[in-house]
């Protein structure tokens, strides 16, 4: 199946001059749903303690691949969005600034993490969830996306293997 024809190119948004991959199309699909989902457990490691899903589109395929692989689920939220105790980190986006927020607790020392976002585009998010991870004494053993930005070259700013489901 060729996902990539389940996601639609929105110009201008969030502002002018961005070109937004949707994944609205491939969510309200259910084959095409169960195939991404089935794509990225495949291609991930065998052996994974917690998935991060960053907020808010990487809750979608984050939680469905925790339960799939085993492991636990820890969201990765925006600034003031999480009850508990928490840490953050700040960092710049293609559009703009923002802060990331974990629970101190969500990630124990030693244990191995795959963070999943829905698009790397400049590596600035999935840095930030880089540092937050790293300062609680995790492990990252891969990072997930449904879709890569190839020519924005965010994979150089991650540490760890890169499994991306489509590149662009």
């Amino acid at each position: 199946m060729d996902l990539s024809t389940f996601v639609r190119d929105i110009p201008n948004f969030p502002k002018e001059g961005i070109l937004f991959k949707d994944i609205t199309p491939l969510l309200s699909n259910s084959e095409a749903l169960s195939n991404c989902l089935q794509t990225l457990v495949t291609n991930s490691p065998e052996k994974v303690d917690k998935v991060i899903g960053i907020e808010a589109r990487g809750f979608f395929f984050g939680t469905a691949l925790a339960e799939k692989l085993g492991a636990g689920f820890v969201p990765v939220r925006k600034k003031g969005k999480l009850p508990y105790k928490t840490i953050s980190e700040s960092y710049n986006l293609e559009y703009g600034d923002d802060t990331l927020e974990i629970h101190k607790d969500a990630i124990q020392k030693g244990e191995k993490v795959l963070i999943h976002d829905d698009v790397l585009a400049t590596g600035g998010t999935a840095a930030a969830v880089t540092k937050l991870v790293k300062q609680l004494g995790g492990e990252i053993v891969q990072y997930s996306f449904l879709i890569e930005l190839n020519f924005l070259n965010g994979k150089d700013k991650l540490d760890a293997p890169i499994y991306s489901l489509l590149n662009y």
